[in-house]
């Protein structure tokens, strides 16, 4: 069951055996930054580092042309935002295929972010599945099938990817948190442990 912008009940956990995931405490208070700072990197970056026609390119591909000028803005600018939502709503989609089965599920926001949780217990295999499809399918396809292409088509895959990447900038940093801890480990509601 997936609850709509309520929490889930609180789950019974004894804090003697599970740790919270970010184990700084100063790192976690101030993890949110560390997101903003990475999404403003992945932000700038095709501008810094990129084609320097990417933004030229995105605005042609997305361009409606119509005899009103200011209509052909307001146009284009729904256009791409429609295409933003889309990849939005696939980006939660996509975590929540791999969990759904597990427990319940609960989305709600904090600001412009929104959060997936979970009463599940899971791996570390599955949570890093979890947290990571959506960077994967959304992001590193994209990226590797623009190589392949040309013109619209082109510009349309690095958007999604660079789109992907600014929406993905929590996931991105936990995915890497995952990969170090170690390998019998097991996730649940921000906190994990050892499997004996």
């Amino acid at each position: 069951m997936i609850l709509w912008f309520r929490n889930l009940p609180p789950k019974n956990m004894d804090f003697s055996e599970w740790k919270p995931f970010i184990r700084n405490a100063w790192c976690r208070k101030h993890f949110m930054k560390f997101v903003y700072l990475l999404m403003v990197g992945i932000f700038v970056a095709p501008s810094i580092f990129g084609d320097p026609s990417f933004s030229k390119m995105i605005g042609q591909t997305f361009d409606v042309h119509l005899n009103n000028s200011q209509v052909s803005s307001v146009i284009t600018y729904l256009l791409i935002t429609l295409v933003i939502v889309c990849i939005f709503i696939i980006h939660e989609i996509l975590h929540i295929i791999v969990i759904f089965k597990q427990d319940d599920i609960s989305l709600t926001h904090s600001g412009i972010f929104f959060w997936l949780n979970t009463n599940a217990i899971l791996s570390k295999k599955l949570f890093w599945l979890f947290i990571s499809l959506p960077v994967m399918i959304l992001s590193a396809v994209p990226g590797i099938a623009s190589i392949y292409f040309t013109g619209n088509l082109k510009a349309v895959m690095l958007f999604i990817c660079w789109v992907n990447l600014i929406i993905s900038s929590s996931d991105i940093i936990n995915s890497l948190l995952i990969l170090i801890k170690p390998n019998k480990t097991v996730y649940c509601r921000g906190y994990y442990r050892t499997k004996s």
